[in-house]
């Protein structure tokens, strides 16, 4: 018989109205097929027979075989506990009941083989277990359950409710007999004998009700698999009908600008990255399909001049190109430094932010609208309605996860035909959350700092060194250098021993007065005017020390800074430590990082220090944080949806995931409508899945 797995789930035996309110509410099961998928969160190993003599004490839940010899019901405060008296062949010890003593007394029997279930007590001279499970050896033999048993996700709710373990494996069993543990099969038979994966019927069997730890191990595998190779598949194929149905504005020549500036205006030799990625961007811009591409960098591997030069590729073929970054002092920076690079050029580049004056709005909208305006760079205020181009041809946003998908989307409509689209990030991506969440856009990686580049030392000091601090500060300012100081709060919060801003000026004020030393101070609730000021005075020099709060993160570029200080550093993110690192080591000279902390630190604390001090490998520290935060923190909540898994794991799977990624590129390029009579039930599994949504809702 062929049960729809679509059934609600109120109509298998054993659950009721009741019940399936219940396990809507609490686990989201609605169906059949949703009950199938609710997959264990670990098991107890029942494989294993304790003897009464090699019980220790305190020992974790253990299964032992015997016989009850006698009861007796002991008197106590309130009311009276029953005990019972078991044995088997090594010695002997009690089984207690504080409550249900009747039912008990009345089905259990003398005599007879019992397995009993449990935690076990050591109390005056004597193992005890109370409120055991217990059933005949015959019948614990015979069960449908299996050795090693599932413990399934549960709530609070459910337990009151008594919906237990017991009962989910109890309804799970009923599951199966009313399939005949029967199920559609998802991947094609060749696949599955290359990577020697068991079948669905075996897999989904054995994940609930696995009779050894290595069938649980391969159930696990072929599950883990199969959930990321469709996971991918939609990305890839999400990317390809991008590449089919999109096309882009092909920029068909390198011409004058790109070649006169490669020749005679490079500041500095490109290095064999910065290469490699600019020929992956001009086979995208060459091509007819829009260029969607993710370019990642470490702070200073060179993003903007790989950026720079694929504008001028949109220049060549007479297109405008816009660059988007998420503030006013990143867009001012870029557009500084893009300034720079087309003087010689003689192109002309505007900058647009909420701050720019009317009249010179007006300007920009006119010599955008009439083709005058070759570049525009800009914060949010590109997206405005006014703000209308020629012919867009190339839009690159830097720090895009700063962006929402609306207002991204917003710039592809500036045109009939939607710009090419590159997308920068100075915060790597470990490898497998770019799978997963970027997996289908193509990723750049500029994995290679410039030559000459020092790199920056990092120390982590205690706050009982800040006399030294101050010292070695003195010193680089005698040297002429320039030093930034931030802080995680702005406020002191309740019951923290965090200094916060003011109080950490007021004290650096007074260990370096003025006028002999001049401080600017930067934070969230001053005046975007006010705090461009503050910038400004520091990035001419005219300050020696910044005192901000983490605004300062991303993107200001000060080549004389050659010291970042972390109060607290222990309150930040490793991503946020790395990227504030990443504002010094911009010019010739050593820089250095140093990490104050209270003595107080957590384990993870200590393990983000550590990572710190010893690497400076943007991916490497993005991996550790991947393992310490998990996906959903490091991608933000717009993105781990992606990352809801069942039963895959992304940081422990990684293996899984990269050998999942590969099959699915093959299966497409080789098949890409999945039309081959090996790939029918590839496709039949997509359709049944895009018609669900839910990634696991496609047995049908």
């Amino acid at each position: 018989m062929s049960v729809n797995l679509q059934t609600p789930i109120d109509y298998l035996k054993g659950v009721g109205p009741n019940r399936a309110d219940l396990l809507r509410s609490e686990l989201g099961i609605q169906t059949y097929q949703d009950l199938i998928n609710l997959f264990p969160n670990r098991y107890i190993d029942r494989t294993k027979h304790y003897k009464i003599n090699d019980l220790q004490r305190n020992e974790a839940e253990v299964q032992i075989i015997g016989i009850i010899t006698g009861f007796k019901e002991v008197a106590q405060k309130r009311g009276k506990r029953l005990v019972a008296t078991f044995k088997d062949d090594t010695g002997t010890m009690e089984l207690v009941w504080f409550r249900g003593q009747k039912w008990i007394r009345d089905s259990l029997k003398t005599g007879q083989p019992y397995v009993i279930f449990g935690k076990t007590n050591w109390f005056s001279g004597k193992f005890s277990m109370p409120h055991p499970e217990i059933e005949l050896q015959s019948e614990h033999e015979s069960n449908l359950r299996s050795a090693m048993q599932a413990i399934y996700p549960s709530t609070e709710k459910l337990s009151n409710k008594g919906v237990t373990n017991k009962v989910v494996s109890k309804i799970m069993q009923q599951l199966f007999l009313e399939t005949n543990g029967r199920f559609i099969e998802t991947l094609p038979t060749e696949m599955m004998s290359e990577l020697k994966l068991i079948s669905k019927s075996d897999a989904l069997f054995n994940v609930h009700f696995p009779k050894t730890p290595e069938l649980l191990a391969r159930a696990q595998y072929r599950l883990k698999f199969e959930e990321l190779f469709y996971i991918q598949l939609q990305l890839i194929i999400k990317n390809l009908i991008h590449k089919s149905k999109i096309k882009g504005f092909a920029f068909n020549k390198v011409g004058d600008y790109f070649n006169t500036f490669y020749k005679d205006h490079l500041p500095f030799e490109l290095t064999n990255a910065q290469k490699r990625v600019l020929k992956e961007i001009r086979l995208d811009l060459g091509s007819n399909a829009q260029m969607n591409r993710l370019l990642q960098g470490d702070v200073g591997s060179g993003k903007t001049i790989v950026a720079f030069m694929s504008i001028l590729m949109g220049l060549d073929n007479d297109f405008q190109c816009c660059l988007m970054a998420p503030t006013a002092i990143l867009s001012a920076q870029h557009y500084q430094g893009i300034s720079e690079l087309c003087k010689p050029l003689e192109i002309s580049v505007s900058l647009l932010t909420g701050s720019t004056k009317t009249s010179e709005r007006k300007l920009i909208h006119e010599n955008l609208e009439n083709g005058n305006l070759q570049i525009l760079i800009g914060t949010h205020a590109l997206l405005e309605d006014k703000v209308k181009f020629k012919n867009l041809g190339l839009a690159i946003i830097d720090e895009q996860h700063r962006f929402g998908v609306a207002q991204r989307s917003k710039l592809w409509h500036k045109n009939e035909l939607p710009p090419n689209v590159l997308v920068m990030t100075a915060t790597p991506i470990p490898r497998t959350l770019a799978m997963s969440v970027y997996g289908d856009l193509d990723i750049s990686v500029i994995d290679e700092l410039p030559a000459g580049r020092k790199a920056i030392k990092t120390v982590h000091r205690y706050d009982n060194n800040r006399l030294k601090v101050f010292k070695f500060m003195k010193d680089e300012i005698a040297l002429e250098r320039q030093i930034y100081i931030v802080y995680p709060l702005i406020q002191e919060s309740e019951n923290m021993d965090y200094k916060d801003l003011m109080d950490g000026y007021e004290s650096v004020s007074r260990e370096f007065p003025m006028p002999e030393y001049q401080i600017s101070i930067v934070h969230g609730k001053m005046k975007p005017a006010d705090k461009d000021y503050e910038m400004q005075r520091f990035v001419k020099g005219e300050t020696q020390i910044m005192v901000a709060t983490t605004v300062i993160e991303v993107g200001v570029n000060v080549p004389n800074a050659s010291v970042m200080i972390i109060e607290s550093a222990e309150r930040f993110g490793l991503s946020q430590l790395h990227q504030l690192r990443g504002r010094v080591g911009r010019g010739a000279e050593q820089s250095y990082c140093i990490l104050m902390t209270s003595r107080k630190l957590s384990q993870n604390s200590k393990t983000r220090l550590e990572t710190m001090v010893r690497s400076s490998d943007g991916f490497e520290i993005a991996e550790v944080d991947l393992k310490l935060r998990g996906p959903g923190d490091i991608m933000g909540t717009q993105q781990s949806g992606v990352l809801n898994l069942r039963i895959a794991d992304i940081i422990k799977d990684a293996d899984i995931l990269q050998v999942a990624r590969d099959y699915a590129k093959n299966t497409l390029k080789l098949d890409p409508s999945l039309v081959s009579a090996d790939n029918k039930v590839i496709l039949h599994t997509y359709r049944q899945m895009s018609k669900y949504r839910n990634i696991w809702n496609y047995i049908s």
